[in-house]
């Protein structure tokens, strides 16, 4: 039996990648996917980078990590991108957009957002009121299954049954017309989409890293069982929010705000 951990959307949180890492080593966890977005935001891109590289047998490009490799990069990504340097600049350009397995007779499909871009955003707890992307909204949750150019595949390829994803923050997995989508929500800046008064966050649950694992017969193609559980993991916040405060990272204010209340207006 085999057993895959699914993360994403660190942005430069070392001490919730950690954190995360550890649980997944005690739990002796055979392989870890990343779904992206290792960068922007937090402290610590470069050692982000440098851990995934030696942990993850799969990383794939997120939304962030291609906004680094833009020669007009600013703001937060020109300080991420002086931060890492070149040569991990280079490496983050290189990474896939997708990826695709068998497990459990079940072919699993995983990238950042969607099929069609980096950006696009699909929630089932998204509401046009609630953010100002709401033009890169995905109403069909069956958009997320298509074959694209984009990913690599065509209409005569075949269809997945499970997709997973990141981007959003949000974790949950849900089942319709005999497909399964799941989120891995974020390691580095976890978000409840659905709040909107930062108030009402006494809940420490939701500020938690989050991760998906996979559970059965990797590349099997027999019909078979298969288990998703959503894992929370709780990590030394304070630590990351005085390595902000003492930076000179851009917009560290909203980001603090973030990871104290798990309420973000940016995805």
């Amino acid at each position: 039996m085999d057993k895959i951990a699914i993360i994403s959307d660190i942005h430069g949180n070392i001490t919730a990648l950690n954190a995360v890492l550890e649980d997944i080593k005690n739990r002796k966890i055979n392989k870890i996917f990343c779904l992206g977005d290792c960068i922007t935001k937090c402290t610590h891109p470069d050692l982000v980078i440098d851990k995934v590289r030696q942990v993850c047998d799969v990383i794939l490009l997120g939304n962030c990590d291609y906004a680094i490799c833009k020669p007009s990069s600013k703001g937060k990504n020109f300080w991420t991108r002086n931060r890492i340097g070149e040569e991990r600049a280079e490496f983050m350009s290189s990474l896939p957009i997708s990826y695709e397995f068998y497990m459990s007779g079940h072919l699993i499909r995983l990238f950042h957002a969607s099929p069609y871009s980096l950006d696009e955003i699909y929630n089932p707890m998204f509401s046009n009121k609630d953010t100002k992307y709401h033009h890169l909204e995905i109403k069909n949750p069956e958009r997320l299954f298509e074959n694209t150019p984009f990913i690599g595949k065509t209409e005569i390829d075949p269809k997945p049954d499970i997709i997973g994803y990141g981007h959003i923050h949000t974790p949950y997995c849900v089942r319709f017309k005999n497909k399964t989508l799941f989120n891995a929500g974020s390691v580095g800046i976890p978000v409840e989409m659905h709040n909107t008064n930062i108030d009402d966050i006494n809940n420490k649950f939701s500020t938690l890293a989050s991760y998906i694992i996979l559970e059965w017969y990797l590349g099997d193609t027999k019909l078979d069982s298969i288990s998703f559980n959503l894992v929370r993991i709780p990590y030394n916040i304070k630590k990351e929010i005085e390595d902000l405060e003492n930076s000179d990272i851009p917009n560290k204010d909203i980001i603090i705000k973030t990871l104290k209340s798990a309420i973000s207006n940016n995805i």
